[in-house]
């Protein structure tokens, strides 16, 4: 059950995102470039938050709320709106199968950065 502490929060990062959509300026100034990414931010928050409605554990729920924050900080920071690539290590020689393709699976998912989280589960 979520706290109305974490829900004000929740409904505050939601307000936050949709008036930095409101007011994104394109690095490039073109208002094409505007458009779409004022309209990537608001289905991205849509997307995840709807995604994320239903959520009960509050350890997940803060996890949320902190990928949440990273994403926004970021953007706002590098004024780009979609998430910043990573560079992960190829899976090397190890094979399809076996302990050393499940470490690596391991190690790539746990060094995947927080603002990425639920990102590939929604691509």
């Amino acid at each position: 059950m979520m706290t109305p502490v974490t829900r004000r929060e929740v409904l505050g990062l939601y307000r936050k995102i949709f008036r930095i959509a409101k007011k994104w300026q394109s690095v490039s100034g073109q208002m094409e470039d505007t458009i779409k990414e004022k309209q990537y931010i608001i289905n991205e928050a849509k997307t995840l938050f709807q995604k994320n409605k239903n959520l009960t554990d509050p350890e997940v729920i803060h996890q949320c709320i902190e990928e949440c924050k990273a994403r926004v900080e970021i953007g706002l920071h590098y004024n780009i709106p979609y998430p910043r690539p990573i560079h992960l290590p190829p899976m090397g020689l190890a094979q399809k199968h076996g302990r050393t393709f499940q470490k690596q699976e391991k190690l790539r998912k746990l060094s995947k950065p927080v603002y990425l989280k639920s990102y590939d589960e929604i691509s």
